[in-house]
């Protein structure tokens, strides 16, 4: 073979390694091959001599496919030599063509088999390693999202097998920043000490079917009202499947939900809904609001429908039976496990895009379909996760949906909060029109207000529960850690005020930036001064030792 030929093979299944990496790595250690591989074969003598060599020693029978007569690699799908529950043999000898179905290299994976040939002490890994390596595994989902969006309505049957050692790894780099631990409580840290080895048996597991969803340890944190949220906290190797199966599931779907829903989606942010309702009010006259709240989303998603709408675009028995096994996994309260029946654990991997899924066709395709084509004014919808605004021009409109809206959520289980969910009056201010009505959306407060031209406009605050929050929690950290180093301090503290800044930092909230920083400066200098009958702390001196970083705005364009 004359120059150099880059083509895919198909043959080669999950359980084959090389032969000579195999031989200097050992049986345990040895390079497994998991998804789809390229094959590139070079003009290099002693490069094509050792791509020739590729494990045969895995066939039932005891023979292997180098050795079995034929042709290999011709234009039509590549000949494979059956060798039980690993997967296939190929032999690499003769000629490849192009199959369907080919998969790019990762950089990752170069690496890996690099690193694979080195260590079996192979020659050319050196001087030859310009090129792609012989075999590389790869578990892009572009393929997957390309379908998705080539065919709204296509319905995805065969997904589980996505989820192979690359998507778990990939997923345990997500996750790993979580500190919370569940029930079984192993955490990120001890976890990657032996990382390979924890992720290849979690990988075996799932292959035949024998992972076990771990019940989600449960926590109670305080919520507005002196009410309390029930989050739960699943096993760390729960979250590292959940988050690969989320991943996939948002590759499908994402194609599906409507511009509209900013929740947990990639590439939409609170700041694009919130710009988004501010525009939608203003260029469609809007003069009402429907602001509606669901109570308790998580706590009462239907396990029935739920699945129901899963199957629309994703009816693989894999995915359903995990999905299935978290939902019915069980609550660990106390030492108490209790199973509910309804909801998916507020906290896990898994339940945002589930309940986006939930919402989609409970609400936004509803709405969308449904609703808004029987409007006689002109509307539109903002939804963040269970809080959503609807805006009308004419207060019929707005009637009529809060007329159908209890009706439509008791039909799936779930209910509207009768304190959040309510009719308000937006008109824009006239002579006729006294400015009255405002409204709260993802921690700011919507109100019509005078521009320095003299124009009415949209302007936006923060909301003042909110803000109360947010001020009170400051004043209890600077007590509780007034012993802590000065420096210490510090750092945490510039780092709240920043985090505050950076979402509340929206053109027309200065004010309540500043009320911040000023009520940060007062809370630090009195807890600092308490810390004994002696250290009375100045102003003057704090301000020029541990400058707070001071309040900007950081949206213009919001």
């Amino acid at each position: 073979m004359d120059g150099e030929y880059g083509g895919y093979h198909r043959g080669l299944r999950p359980g084959h390694v090389f032969i000579r990496v195999a031989r200097g790595m050992g049986r345990s250690e040895c390079f497994l091959v998991q998804t789809r591989y390229q094959v590139r074969i070079v003009n290099n003598e002693q490069t094509r001599d050792w791509h020739s060599e590729v494990l045969t020693d895995h066939s039932t029978d005891g023979q292997s496919c180098a050795d079995r007569p034929g042709r290999w690699g011709s234009d039509a799908q590549a000949t494979h030599c059956r060798e039980g529950e690993v997967g296939y043999n190929v032999s690499l000898a003769g000629t490849m063509g192009d199959t369907q179905k080919s998969q790019t290299i990762s950089t990752e994976s170069q690496r890996i088999a690099k690193k694979a040939a080195c260590k079996s002490g192979l020659s050319f890994c050196d001087q030859a390693w310009g090129r792609p390596p012989l075999l590389v595994r790869e578990s892009s989902l572009v393929k997957i999202r390309m379908l998705a969006e080539s065919d709204p309505e296509m319905v995805f049957t065969s997904l589980a097998h996505r989820i192979d050692l690359s998507l778990l790894e990939k997923s345990f780099r997500q996750v790993r920043t979580s500190k919370s631990a569940g029930v079984d409580g192993i955490t990120a840290e001890e976890y990657a000490e032996n990382l390979d080895k924890n992720l290849y048996n979690l990988y075996q597991r799932l292959r035949r079917g024998q992972y076990v969803a771990t019940p989600v340890k449960r926590i109670w944190i305080d919520k507005e009202g002196g009410e309390k949220r029930p989050i739960g906290i699943p096993a760390l190797e729960d979250k590292i499947v959940q988050c690969a199966a989320a991943s996939i599931l948002n590759v499908i779907f994402d194609v599906n939900f409507y511009d509209f829903s900013h929740a947990f989606r990639k590439g939409h942010s609170q700041h694009m809904a919130i710009h988004e309702l501010r525009e939608n009010c203003r260029n469609l006259n809007i003069g009402w609001i429907v602001s509606a709240d669901i109570t308790g989303l998580f706590d009462n998603i239907d396990h029935g429908h739920l699945r129901d709408f899963v199957k629309r675009r994703v009816n693989d028995g894999g995915i359903l039976r995990l999905i299935g096994k978290w939902l019915n996994a069980g609550v660990m309260e106390e030492g108490v496990l209790s199973h509910p029946g309804k909801g998916t654990p507020q906290g896990g991997v898994i339940s945002p895009v589930l309940s986006n899924i939930f919402l989609h066709y409970v609400l936004d395709d509803w709405v969308v379909k449904k609703a808004l084509p029987r409007m006689k004014g002109k509307c539109f919808i903002i939804r963040w996760a269970d809080d959503f605004i609807i805006g009308c021009e004419l207060e019929s409109d707005a009637g009529r949906i809060m007329d159908v809206l209890p009706k439509r959520f008791n039909r799936y289980g779930l209910a509207l909060h009768p304190g959040k969910t309510r009719v308000i009056p937006f008109r824009k201010p006239t002579s006729k029109v006294e400015r009255k009505g405002t409204f709260d959306f993802l921690g700011f407060t919507f109100y019509w207000g005078k521009s320095r031209r003299g124009y009415w406009v949209i302007k936006k605050k923060t909301a003042r529960k909110r803000l109360h929050r947010f001020m009170k929690r400051l004043w209890q950290w600077c007590k509780a850690n007034r012993h802590d180093a000065m420096d210490e301090q510090y750092k945490v503290l510039c780092s709240k005020l920043r985090g505050f800044y950076q979402y509340y930092g929206v053109c027309g909230n200065y004010k309540a930036l500043e009320v911040v920083f000023e009520h940060a400066e007062r809370a630090w200098r009195r807890w600092l001064s308490r810390r004994s009958h002696t250290g009375k702390v100045l102003f003057e001196d704090l301000r020029r030792t541990y400058p707070l970083p001071l309040p900007r705005i950081v949206h213009n364009n919001i």
